[in-house]
């Protein structure tokens, strides 16, 4: 019996506070069959900041889950489970916003709807402008002005070290408000965003892609990961993916409603054929390319998970998720010497000035490039041939 529980898979259980609420957090190794039950269970959604599945704490889902699971998995109980302080000292205080400000707010969100913004935007435009309309308290939204917004960034923002890009969502979200309520005094021309940050995308080399699909065994993973980096794909274009839009004859790939929703054709790797044609024979999709275990789309986060898993695997030191194998298509692409407005239509990007990040990492004509140190040590070779100091590895 104690070598049958040795073997079981370890799952913790844990309390924290997420989305200002007390959460039950579910804690273990990455697990095909345990994220299949608990994707199952409604109440169960994936945490990319926790990387961990969570619901609603309570002692009855405790209870719920242990019976679930009594079969598949060992318990393990953290302390914070018995911290009965945690409600107290770290929940959030709601907003304080009146009837009508909540009005606005509600209406401001349907303005949204109406520009036809996206699901994630419209919720975290509408979480900005609540925080917002929260932090200035009892101030009439007529006489909101820029200052009331550099505040709320210096006594919000500032402390709590929000990155760059939530200052420039918030500046949008601001921007869009005064758009809708034209009423306030915010100047919208003098309300600038900070700078975007200007950080070079990680990519791996050819080799380290070839080792990554290599140590990958699991067909569905090594599949997925060679789609992603094969075709250049975003991971949701690939979770959207059906085999409908998949033309193997003249080898495309149909990307339909991408980022700003946007139709595009891909190519289809010749080398990939294979691969393809195994998966589908073995697994046998119903709809969509890549599918969980009950059909449907599948995971971000499995994918995520055995990314890392494989690259852990492969001793690749940088940080690997599904996007760095996209940069890396683009990188490569272009030390092929494939144009970049070709590369610019094949990523789907709406501006030449995104693409143009890759010409910073590309390798292509760096190598042409040589170092002062390699010229100075080829010279004072040249003309020491015989002495053994001019070696660099020498000793000294």
């Amino acid at each position: 019996m104690k070598n049958i529980l040795q073997k079981l898979p370890i799952l913790t259980l844990k309390k924290i506070l997420h989305r200002k609420e007390v959460q039950l957090l579910l804690l273990f190794k990455y697990d095909d069959n345990l994220i299949s039950k608990i994707r199952k269970i409604e109440d169960y959604t994936w945490s990319k900041t926790h990387r961990g599945w969570y619901t609603h704490y309570s002692v009855e889902k405790i209870n719920a889950i242990k019976e679930l699971l009594k079969d598949e998995v060992q318990f393990r109980i953290d302390s914070s489970i018995l911290d009965k302080k945690i409600i107290v000292t770290t929940a959030r205080k709601p907003r304080l916003i009146s009837d009508a400000n909540k009005e606005i707010i509600r209406a401001y969100v349907k303005y949204l709807k109406g520009k036809c913004y996206s699901e994630s935007t419209v919720k975290t435009y509408f979480t900005f402008v609540a925080d917002f309309i929260d932090y200035i308290q009892d101030k009439p939204l007529i006489e909101l002005n820029n200052r009331d917004v550099e505040k709320c960034i210096e006594d919000v923002f500032i402390p709590r070290k929000y990155s760059i890009s939530t200052h420039r969502q918030f500046v949008s979200a601001i921007k869009l408000f005064k758009a809708f309520y034209p009423e306030c005094q915010i100047e919208n021309l003098e309300l600038k965003r900070p700078n975007r940050s200007k950080i070079l995308p990680t990519v791996l080399s050819k080799e380290e892609v070839v080792d990554l699909l290599r140590i990958t065994k699991n067909l569905k993973h090594r599949t997925t990961l060679a789609m992603i980096y094969s075709a250049g794909l975003r991971i949701s274009e690939l979770l959207n993916l059906k085999l409908a839009d998949i033309d193997v004859d003249r080898r495309q790939i149909l990307i339909k409603n991408s980022k700003g929703r946007k139709d595009r054709n891909v190519i289809l790797a010749e080398s990939f054929m294979p691969l393809l044609h195994n998966y589908v024979a073995s697994y046998q999709p119903k709809e969509y390319l890549i599918e969980g275990q009950t059909g449907g789309k599948y995971s971000a986060e499995s994918i995520r998970a055995f990314l890392h898993k494989a690259a852990k695997a492969a001793k690749i030191r940088k940080r690997v998720t599904p996007h760095t194998l996209r940069h890396s298509y683009a990188t490569h692409l272009l030390e092929n010497g494939i144009d970049i407005r070709y590369i610019q239509e094949l990523l789907g990007h709406a501006k030449p000035e995104t693409t143009m990040i890759y010409t910073h990492v590309s390798k292509k004509d760096l190598l042409k490039i040589e170092s002062p140190l390699d010229l100075a040590v080829k010279s004072l070779f040249d003309s020491q041939k015989d002495n053994e100091n001019m070696r660099l590895s020498g000793n000294y």
